[in-house]
């Protein structure tokens, strides 16, 4: 099973661009605090890692819409890495996290006129099945209830 589950800060803005094919894919670094002893932190040693996040399609499109440098954000996705060949010929390897959920995880910055929590495409890979449909307090007939 290959699922990531991130919360942190972004580190810039997401740059959004459109492929030439129509698809849109933002890229953006979160930061993600390390739990650490006081002693280190005063060190000045790392207290958060950087990760690499990719996010396509319509959640590309909420990236740039609604998020920006220091938002904090809630990340479910999954990771992959890859490889390509440097303009100087060396093999460089790459590490991200394909972000298929994304979610605010602090309040609404003032000025912000974001509508929601976040954003959960409609159209997931294959072996995702969609969630259930909210609850809308209809009544609930009695042969529905298991028990």
């Amino acid at each position: 099973m290959n699922k990531v589950i991130l919360m942190g800060r972004l580190a810039r803005d997401p740059d959004v661009r459109t492929t030439p094919s129509g698809l849109q894919v933002a890229r953006m670094t979160i930061a993600v605090d390390r739990r650490i002893s006081r002693a280190k932190a005063q060190a000045g040693q790392q207290t958060a890692d950087f990760i690499s996040l990719v996010a396509w399609d319509r959640t590309a499109e909420f990236a740039g819409q609604y998020l920006a440098k220091g938002r904090q954000i809630l990340v479910e996705g999954r990771i992959q890495t890859g490889s390509y060949e440097a303009q100087d010929g060396t093999k460089k390897y790459t590490t991200d996290v394909v972000a298929e959920r994304i979610e605010f995880a602090d309040s609404r910055p003032q000025g912000d006129s974001g509508t929601g929590g976040g954003y959960t495409p409609r159209a997931a890979a294959p072996a995702v099945q969609d969630a259930p449909p909210p609850f809308d307090n209809a009544p609930i007939a009695d042969d529905d209830i298991p028990f």
